[in-house]
């Protein structure tokens, strides 16, 4: 039997931003589409993984993103000790999915190896790709690969029972998404494969793109691996925290869970 998980999004930070900084191209209706920012846990008897772990303080600040909590003390929230987790998985290396390694000292981090070539790589020199990666994150996941504790994969596997990664590339070169059995099916956490609901409903991607093509392509991708359209949960949306409820009143508007259905389409 597959193992199952629970399956949660804590929102850890979010920031005013309009249309038009989302999508390839603007947008000719531009207004107001604030973005959120998310941890994810799986959780069972077995395990808690945690899936991305969020930007700093310091990173944020440089910009102009402000911590509306920290997402690893807020673990506690789930029941999560972050001095215990075993596991991390990191879709990739952008400043706001991998900015706080440093506060989990048991964890082997799973990463798509063509992440850490691109975020160490000659594309690096280029302002308008770097500005993405914090330097002293990286250098801090080469220094944990040097003590043993990351694992690199290339192309898709299943790290641990009921738990799968598919790398898409295109936001960034080692990009990868998440599946969780959950008790309502795979759940495709997509993290920057589609940032909001509509870069993947409107086949537009993202303004932050490594290779457009890809991106495009990842789009099926997702679909292709989600028995519904209803399983797939963006990377950046509020409509996440619109869309499902919270494990208990206490945390309305901080987490949400993802392994039951949808309360609102």
């Amino acid at each position: 039997m597959t193992a199952e998980y629970e399956l949660f999004a804590l929102r850890y930070a979010t920031r005013q931003a309009r249309r038009h900084e989302h999508f390839i191209g603007g947008d000719p209706h531009d207004g107001p589409m604030p973005m959120d920012y998310f941890v994810w846990v799986a959780r069972n008897a077995d395990r808690a993984v945690v899936i991305d772990i969020g930007f700093t303080a310091d990173s944020g600040a440089k910009r102009g993103r402000r911590l509306e909590r920290c997402p690893i003390e807020s673990l506690t929230l789930l029941g999560v000790d972050s001095a215990l987790v075993e596991d991390v998985i990191l879709t990739h290396m952008h400043y706001d999915h991998v900015g706080n390694f440093h506060k989990f000292p048991r964890a082997r981090f799973h990463l798509q190896e063509p992440e850490i070539h691109y975020a160490v790589g000659r594309y690096m020199r280029h302002k308008q790709l770097a500005r993405s990666f914090e330097p002293d994150d990286v250098c801090g996941i080469v220094r944990l690969n040097f003590e043993g504790w990351v694992v690199y994969h290339n192309g898709p596997v299943e790290v641990m029972p009921g738990i799968s990664i598919v790398p898409t590339g295109g936001h960034s070169a080692g990009l990868q998404f998440v599946k969780v059995n959950t008790r309502r099916g795979a759940v495709i956490l997509a993290s920057d494969v589609t940032h909001f609901y509509e870069n993947m409903e409107a086949y537009r991607p993202f303004t932050t793109a490594f290779h457009v093509g890809e991106m495009l392509d990842a789009f099926d991708t997702l679909r292709a691996h989600a028995a519904s359209p209803g399983l797939i949960v963006p990377g950046h949306d509020p409509l996440v925290m619109q869309r499902y409820p919270a494990p208990s009143p206490d945390l309305e508007g901080i987490v949400v869970r993802l392994d039951v259905a949808p309360t609102k389409a």
